[in-house]
């Protein structure tokens, strides 16, 4: 599933590609949706929170879309070739100088715009608010202690705690904590996780390339994540990779046992 930072930059493309104008065109290909035309109506803004994007129209008119594990959003040219097949295509938002495309989109949903709380209002603090202050960050460090018995890698990926990590931040947050994600978040510092959580997040959100490290060359990006091949980015030792949490919420765990003492599969 897309990174928080990779749905805020998606959110900036689209507002750059639309805020400000018209629209000329408009398609909705689901079937909820199928009957709605927004031809006519300006583009305001974009707003992502945590890992949900709005699109706002004028009329207070909101499009909510998230991007799950395999959708996105792509601006093209009016006229140009898709990079996708059509029928992947959900959503097509035309303006004069621009077409952006929607693929293989979830939860679609046209609302008013002052009810977009009632889709996001259960959510942690955004690790990517502008708005960001210290209170959000106690009340993302109060949330996170509060799990205490619970594993930090699960935890971490709970969008109720604080929004915007995934997977792969998951795993280096561990790491850059020095313990393994299945230690118990009491035995760790909550308020340390939320600010590396934060640093990595603020760190990537304009540039499509994710690093954990600083560096930007390919196979010198993270410190453990999808790094079975290489070897730990710190110690070179073996980088083991397993399964973490159930049905849905499973996800591949990568962690070095060296540089990450603590509970681990066998």
């Amino acid at each position: 599933m897309p990174e928080g930072d990779t749905v805020f930059l998606t959110g900036k493309t689209l507002e750059r590609a639309l805020a400000g104008k018209v629209l000329s065109r408009t398609d909705f290909r689901h079937p909820a949706l199928a009957t709605v035309d927004l031809t006519g109506r300006e583009v305001l803004a974009v707003r992502t929170v945590g890992k949900h994007l709005f699109t706002r129209f004028s009329g207070e008119l909101s499009l909510h879309s998230h991007l799950k594990m395999d959708g996105s959003w792509e601006i093209y040219r009016p006229g140009a070739r898709w990079r996708h097949p059509a029928h992947h295509a959900r959503v097509i938002l035309g303006v004069p100088d621009a077409q952006a495309v929607g693929f293989r989109l979830h939860d679609l949903k046209i609302l008013p715009t002052g009810e977009e709380p009632g889709l996001v209002g259960h959510l942690g603090p955004d690790l990517l608010d502008p708005q960001w202050t210290d209170e959000h960050a106690a009340m993302a460090t109060a949330a996170l202690a509060a799990d205490g018995g619970r594993e930090l890698g699960l935890a971490l990926l709970d969008q109720r705690i604080m929004a915007g990590v995934g997977n792969l931040y998951k795993t280096e947050i561990c790491f850059l904590l020095g313990v393994s994600p299945w230690t118990k978040v009491a035995d760790t510092d909550a308020a340390k996780a939320v600010a590396l959580a934060r640093k990595l997040l603020l760190a990537n959100a304009w540039r499509h390339e994710q690093s954990t490290t600083g560096e930007l060359a390919r196979g010198r990006r993270n410190w453990v994540y999808e790094r079975t091949r290489q070897g730990c980015f710190r110690c070179g030792g073996p980088v083991r990779v397993a399964a973490q949490g159930n049905d849905v919420q499973q996800r591949p765990t990568w962690f070095c046992p060296r540089c990450q003492p603590g509970p681990a599969p066998e």
